[in-house]
């Protein structure tokens, strides 16, 4: 063994005890530019390919970075690896895209040729998540090393929202990865499958080591594009040297983790009952985020009873959203009244119909028992007297004549998801107030999916969806009519041809402003039929500690982002 080969083990043994102290909570032997970071779980893989899970993704987005990043406060789309903003040509309906002087964490020159290989890989195998946003461009041009031109067979407006946020590969990297696979009788999975150990990109930092298991040691990439540049109106670094990822079995290890200071953040939602003990630790500071997430009521739309439109009306405004977020989740969630989250400020509709909204008890009894009654539905005994006074009643009968017959709201069960769980037991009261036949069924997760997505073997059901794009062309994707199939999006069986006609024109309406009057007239549409009917965004509770690094940044999902981890400083020693 040489001197040199002796230095980089010397160093890997000493660099080895740091990351040991800092996991076993010895602060005074931690460096100053050291973050300690708990997860509950680990990464599930590195391949940029295959990562679905938060925790792969929250690595990964620390080392691949895409060509336009997300404004910290506003959400509009800010040039990253790019340059400037995208230049749209309307005649020949491409867009350019000028690239930054970046390099890769080997040293390497970024260049438009790793932009286009990148979109022509995820076209080429199809890539799960993200060949919607490619299929429809049709040539890629690099007419010089920083220069990139796509060519769409169509105006599409997520061309620019959605398919230039995708993360960026190096060719180098890949390249013989997929050359590889395309020899394989199954290219995808080849590609999926492939172990990558030591991931190249141009993040703020890079993977040094990953102890399986244990943590994941990451270390500031020193080729950067943004250290010393201002982006956003702020001065990036990184200013933190290393982050050390320590792996945790459970919740409870990691908080007390948190309070001995032997980590600086919990990089995981936290429940609310740890926030009674957290309050009183002088050293942790606990941030409330808006989420972009959307917790909801589907309804069967494809069979009576609930093809009928004023029927989904009378059970939005039995829903008390107040309660579920008082009660069930302690306070901490927000009343949803468009599929679009109250957080999404620019797409988001506040005009929306909100049933129910700042009504008692009683009072929605009524207004359930006139939407009702003005629709043909009866009873021998109707929840609502001739005083006017609420009363209990007898079965409904629908406008046929016929009783209702009994119905299920199919949730997760309760060690998946309690607060759904829950919720759908309040709902099958509060239905059988105006004498709804509704039962409330928990069901295994993956059963309850086959049973909604696959089959639409269903009458109604609770889900939700953790975290949204910001981009809400999901509006379409939910509702569109030929997604009503077995395995499609829309689970409702929802079809309006207006709908789908100002759907597809949103999608390729050009001019922002445009497009975000389509949008928002999608979702009063949305909320005058009632295929989903929108209930609550959790808030995502975190815990970070102040007494060694300052300089979080609140923004929708969490102070885990971009731009917390180039932005945090240490905090001196010996102030």
């Amino acid at each position: 063994m040489n001197n040199s080969s002796i230095r980089r083990l010397l160093m890997s043994l000493l660099l080895a005890g740091l990351v040991a102290g800092s996991l076993a909570g010895c602060s005074e032997n931690v460096p100053v530019g050291m973050l300690r970071v708990g997860m509950s779980e680990e990464p599930r893989t590195l391949n940029v390919w295959l990562a679905s899970d938060a925790n792969s993704k929250k690595i990964l987005s620390k080392i691949y970075q895409p060509l336009y990043q997300h404004h910290p406060e506003t959400l509009e789309l800010i040039p990253w690896l790019a340059a400037d903003f995208p230049e749209y040509d309307e005649e020949t309906v491409s867009y350019t895209v000028r690239l930054r002087d970046a390099r890769w964490s080997d040293g390497t020159e970024l260049t438009s040729s790793d932009v286009a290989f990148t979109a022509e890989l995820i076209k080429e195998f199809r890539i799960p998540r993200h060949y919607s946003r490619w299929r429809f461009v049709n040539r890629i041009d690099t007419p010089d090393k920083r220069t990139v031109r796509f060519f769409l067979k169509t105006p599409m407006a997520i061309f620019r929202t959605r398919s230039l946020t995708i993360p960026i590969v190096q060719q180098k990297e890949w390249d013989a990865v997929v050359r590889l696979a395309r020899t394989k009788e199954k290219p995808l999975a080849e590609l999926l499958n492939t172990k990558i150990e030591s991931p190249v990109g141009t993040g703020p930092f890079v993977l040094k080591h990953w102890q399986e298991g244990a943590y994941l040691h990451m270390v500031r990439n020193p080729h950067f594009f943004g250290t010393g540049k201002t982006i956003a109106d702020r001065q990036l670094g990184p200013h933190i040297t290393d982050i050390v990822v320590k792996i945790f079995g459970t919740s409870d290890v990691a908080i007390l983790a948190l309070k001995k200071g032997s980590i600086d953040m919990f990089w995981w939602g936290i429940q609310p009952g740890y926030l009674e003990d957290l309050s009183h630790q002088e050293d942790i500071h606990i941030f409330f985020s808006e989420k972009s997430a959307l917790y909801f009521m589907g309804f069967n739309l494809r069979k009576p009873p609930f093809d009928d439109r004023h029927l989904r009306r009378a059970v939005a405004t039995l829903i008390d959203k107040n309660f579920i977020i008082s009660r069930i989740l302690q306070g901490f969630g927000t009343e949803m009244y468009s599929i679009v989250p109250p957080g999404n400020r620019y797409w988001y509709n506040p005009e929306v119909e909100k049933y129910g909204a700042k009504l008692d008890r009683e009072a929605r009894i009524r207004k359930a028992h006139n939407i009702l009654t003005e629709a043909g539905y009866s009873w021998d005994t109707p929840p609502v007297d001739d005083a006017g006074d609420v009363v209990p009643p007898s079965p409904l009968r629908l406008p046929n004549g016929q009783p209702m017959e009994r119905f299920t709201i199919l949730t997760p069960p309760a060690d998946y998801d309690p607060h759904r769980a829950i919720s759908g037991l309040m709902i099958q009261e509060w239905l059988r107030e105006v004498g709804m036949p509704a039962y409330s069924r928990p069901m295994a997760f993956a059963s309850l999916l086959q049973q909604v997505k696959g089959r639409h073997d269903f009458d109604t059901f609770i889900l939700g969806y953790g975290k949204l794009s910001t981009d809400p062309d999901y509006l379409r994707t939910f509702f569109l009519s030929a997604n009503d199939k077995a395995r499609g999006w829309n689970m409702s069986g929802y079809r309006n041809p207006e709908f789908d006609r100002l759907a597809t024109e949103s999608s390729r309406a050009m001019v922002p402003e445009d497009r975000r009057a389509m949008i928002r007239e999608m979702q009063n549409i949305i909320l005058r039929d009632v295929p989903y009917y929108p209930i609550y965004d959790p808030l995502l509770i975190e815990a970070v500690r102040t007494d060694r690094f300052t300089g979080w940044v609140e923004m929708l999902e969490g102070v885990g982002n971009i731009w917390s981890f180039t932005l945090l400083k240490p905090i001196s020693r010996e102030s």
